[in-house]
């Protein structure tokens, strides 16, 4: 299941929120505006910026009709990205990425940021996240972009974080799923970290997940698993249960870790128990780790957990967190002589 390092099983050089850019070329960020381990890929955010204003500014270098024709070149200001109502800030890492790229595009001098916040950091409403000097039209052609993707990662950690906080001292962490925005899975499941959860597996690659559809073509349980095993022999194979009797089937199999689905509290706990008494035994190993999913909420979180549990997994994490409401502030300039 889901390691230190937040992978669930896989490579970690495989995956695009663990692989660290050392190159010379990118610049040290003015400040660290991430307490969030592993970091995002700066090839993976640079990648993900460029597809972001090629679809806001068109093909690059592309354009912004109203700035740069309202707005002279050499005309400079401070901003301040300011957040509009209580939450858990991730997605700063992007801010700087923004605007580097957008500079080079308008071919303008580069924008300064000074963070005063931190991916994973709560904040209050009016907070100043961070301050951004530099020419005016990258300041407001970069706006969108920037804003779009910290107000979705912030959105995500702060959904996180009132799990996270359900769940405290039950010994059970909140994990997400693969129901994530496509192109944005990275930042998404970065922003789950930075709200206090636990990553499960990135892709269909890293983890191997035998669902009712797979055990009707492959035949039964054991027959997909040894399937797997020979396959992808490194890799973690989890089974979905949805009773007792299967997850039990799931064990004597030879499953690492189960998926508990839709089960009854009560069901739910009988399975923990089930599962506990053959740990160790019967070549089952010392410890199983079990994630409950499907209907679950947050004022049954704790209920949930109760039953011993590892994992509660909540696809809304990611498919239905509401935006954290940022914005970027033009400061008032003098005006021009």
């Amino acid at each position: 299941m889901p390691g230190a390092d937040g992978g669930a099983g896989g490579r970690a050089e495989r995956l695009p929120w663990a692989t660290v850019s050392t190159s010379a070329e990118r610049p040290a960020p003015s400040a660290v505006p991430s307490r969030v381990e592993p970091p995002l890929d700066p090839a993976w955010v640079a990648r993900t910026v460029a597809l972001a204003l090629d679809e806001d500014l068109g093909a690059a270098p592309g354009r912004d009709v109203t700035t740069q024709a309202t707005v002279p070149a050499d005309e400079t200001g401070t901003a301040h990205l300011v957040a509009r109502a209580d939450g858990v800030v991730a997605g700063l890492v992007v801010v700087e990425e923004v605007t580097r790229q957008v500079a080079d595009r308008l071919g303008l001098p580069p924008v300064v940021v000074t963070f005063s916040a931190a991916d994973g950091e709560a904040v209050g409403r009016g907070r100043v996240l961070a301050a951004l000097t530099g020419p005016v039209q990258v300041l407001l052609v970069a706006e969108r972009t920037l804003l779009n993707l910290a107000s979705r990662a912030s959105g995500v950690a702060t959904a996180t974080r009132a799990w996270a906080r359900a769940l405290e001292g039950t010994g059970a962490q909140v994990l997400d799923t693969r129901k994530t925005t496509p192109g944005l899975r990275a930042l998404e499941k970065y922003a789950v970290r930075a709200g206090g959860g636990t990553n499960k597996r990135m892709g269909l690659y890293d983890v191997a997940m035998v669902k009712d559809n797979h055990v009707v073509a492959a035949g039964s349980v054991s027959a997909a698993i040894a399937a797997i095993r020979r396959a992808f022999p490194d890799v973690l194979v989890q089974v979905e249960a949805d009773t007792t009797a299967q997850a039990l089937e799931a064990l004597d199999a030879g499953a690492d870790f189960l998926l508990l689905d839709n089960m009854p509290t009560p069901v739910l706990g009988e399975t923990v128990a089930a599962v506990r008494d053959r740990e160790g035994r019967d070549g089952v190993p010392a410890k199983v780790e079990l994630e409950a999913t499907g209907n679950l909420t947050l004022d049954r979180a704790r209920e949930v957990a109760g039953t011993g549990v590892d994992y509660l997994s909540v696809g809304a994490l990611t498919h239905s967190a509401p935006i954290l409401d940022l914005a970027l502030d033009l400061l008032p300039t003098l005006p021009r002589r």
